[in-house]
């Protein structure tokens, strides 16, 4: 049977597109106002200790997924139990990268086209991409990469007429509480969102570069988020908070004379491919898990119906798009912290566990 390999550089670009995702279309650390660029920075602080705890955890198990690790760390039985928790994470995150995904479409582009019809566009290529392997996905995110930090450099390039940096002031004007809830809502999205990773990562060809994929994709996609923050709240300034689609919004402000305008539309297609690849990436590890769980030979046999249940499950999982921010940014948060540091930390303890107790055997 054909095993799929991608190497350090496309495991780099998926796990970026993954983490820039639907960041890059509802934004990040919006409680924060004004320093949302700090709590950018503070939340890419919080995030290097769990993201070594995931490195670790696949260190200590080379070659495998998450869900084999549980297996051999937890046992059958409750390794099962905690797969099936991962499973509802990833299905229910999956949903929420699509449910963003066909508002920002709905609300910014479509307003008459159906919520349904944008989300079962991202579904159709999601099953295509996942039945054709995560090495396909990795080497769909090494090609398209580069054309999207093209596409951001020239947008910032562009924007630099439209930058007001008193916007900026004052700097930590309500405080250090907001900042910090800021930081809170930007570790825990989208980088501690990066567990999902986990379901993938037996790929990588040298099983010794872990570290490597995720600290490097955690610091280029973390810079990248933090530009384009910093950027929404020059051209923005105190309105950055009460809209739902900053970046799509401060974009569209920018124009050169009569001569270059609504470039907005250019750059929908970096928020496309970000949605497109996280939410593929959760398609993927659910049917891994699915498949894990039920004996499956292969997961590619439930793709399909996955990502239909997945979409119908976007579609009803919010009212409206107040709903959506107000889950994002309020609930979200304290509703992952289990799955994000509390579960891998426990995996991790267990595993050192397991692994000091071999030679003894």
């Amino acid at each position: 049977m054909y095993k799929e390999q991608i190497t350090d550089k496309q495991g780099i670009c998926l796990l970026s597109l993954f983490i820039m995702g639907s960041t890059l279309i509802v934004g990040t650390g919006g409680t924060a106002k004004n320093d949302a660029w700090i709590a950018g920075i503070a939340g890419i602080i919080m995030a290097v200790p769990i993201i070594f705890v995931y490195s670790k955890i696949l260190v200590l198990f080379p070659g495998m997924d998450l869900y084999e690790i549980l297996n051999v760390v937890l046992g059958k039985l409750v390794g099962n139990i905690v797969a099936v928790i991962y499973i509802w994470y990833g299905f229910h995150l999956g949903a929420l990268v699509m449910r963003n995904f066909g508002e920002f479409i709905n609300t910014m582009t479509m307003p008459e086209t159906p919520l349904i019809f944008p989300m079962l566009c991202l579904a159709l290529v999601d099953v295509i991409a996942v039945k054709s392997g995560v090495e396909v996905m990795a080497r769909i995110s090494a090609l398209v990469l580069p054309f999207l930090l093209f596409i951001i450099a020239l947008v910032e390039l562009l924007a630099i007429p439209q930058l007001k940096f008193h916007f900026i002031k004052p700097i930590l004007g309500e405080g250090i509480a907001p900042v910090l809830m800021g930081a809170f809502n930007t570790f825990s999205f989208p980088y501690a969102e990066t567990f999902i990773f986990t379901a993938a990562a037996f790929a990588l060809k040298s099983k010794k570069s872990i570290y490597k994929v995720y600290f490097i994709s955690l610091f280029f996609a973390g810079t990248l988020i933090i530009m384009l923050t910093l950027r929404n709240i020059l051209i923005l300034g105190g309105t950055l908070g009460t809209l739902y689609f900053p970046s799509h919004v401060a974009v569209s402000i920018i124009r050169l004379g009569e001569f270059l305008e609504r470039i907005e539309v250019t750059v929908a297609i970096v928020f496309v491919f970000g949605a497109f690849i996280k939410s593929a990436l959760c398609l993927f590890a659910v049917c891994k898990g699915i498949a894990r769980v039920f004996n499956l030979t292969d997961y590619k046999s439930i793709v399909i119906q996955t990502g239909l249940l997945m979409t119908y499950f976007a579609y009803i999982v919010y009212d409206n798009i107040m709903l959506m921010q107000l889950w994002a940014f309020k609930v979200y948060p304290f509703y992952a912290f289990p799955f994000q540091v509390i579960l891998p930390l426990l995996i991790l303890i267990a595993a050192e566990l397991k692994k000091r107790k071999k030679p003894k055997c």
